[in-house]
């Protein structure tokens, strides 16, 4: 029964999507598009049109960010007619998609994966932005903490179809000192919570690897076509 199980999920993880769909993929703050590479590679795989967007994350605002990553993964998607556009997203990522679906109607949004996302704020951006060289990280790096002046304050619940997911490795030897509870290193698994989502799974990852984590990836594809992550 157990391989019964794990060729059902290999078959699915497999399979062409049931459409045309296209996924917009989304790196986070200071990474480039290399980084979600090996989702690319499998979602194309899997069947989807997989769409890996660059963006310039330490220079700008989270509002122009939004409008340009996201804006323009949408105009990629849109060139080959899809019938759905879904997003997968890492760390800031989800924020810029959440800040542009705040903003835009999207008619043809299909589902989301937030891999690692800040949506309460990181407590280590609370700790460290007064330190020295902080402000490498950017403009948009500053206002993912998690106090009131937040632009995370301003982002309400979510009305789309969201899967998050969190980590609980910790390899940052200062993260316990700002972070109280299970983490990723960067952010608490709490703290990835928004209200709205449609599910929440938990992995044994840290914040910087996570999107290139096989078992994430096999989650993530799972859930675009199922509105589920693998069941246990």
């Amino acid at each position: 029964m157990k391989n019964a199980s794990l060729l059902f999920l290999f078959l699915l993880a497999s399979s062409p999507a049931l459409a045309n769909e296209c996924v917009v993929l989304l790196h986070g703050l200071a990474r480039v598009s290399n980084s979600m590479g090996e989702l690319e590679s499998k979602l194309n795989r899997s069947g989807f049109d997989a769409v890996n967007i660059n963006y310039p994350s330490i220079r700008y605002e989270i509002d122009v960010l939004a409008d340009d990553a996201v804006g323009r993964g949408i105009g990629q998607c849109l060139s080959n007619s899809p019938e759905k556009i879904h997003f997968v997203t890492h760390s800031l990522g989800g924020i810029l998609v959440r800040h542009y679906l705040q903003e835009n109607e999207l008619d043809l949004l299909g589902k989301v994966v937030m891999l690692g996302p800040p949506n309460q704020g990181s407590e280590i951006v609370d700790g460290l932005s007064p330190v020295p060289g902080f402000g490498f990280l950017g403009p948009a790096g500053f206002v993912l903490g998690t106090e009131d002046d937040s632009i995370l304050k301003d982002l309400g619940p979510v009305y789309f179809e969201l899967g998050v997911i969190a980590g609980t490795t910790n390899i940052n030897p200062i993260g316990f000192l700002f972070i109280d509870g299970p983490n990723d290193s960067i952010v608490s698994v709490e703290s990835t919570k928004v209200e709205g989502m449609n599910a929440h799974l938990v992995l044994p990852v840290t914040h910087t690897f996570m999107m290139r984590n096989n078992e994430v990836i096999d989650h993530t594809i799972h859930y675009l076509k199922t509105g589920q992550f693998i069941p246990e």
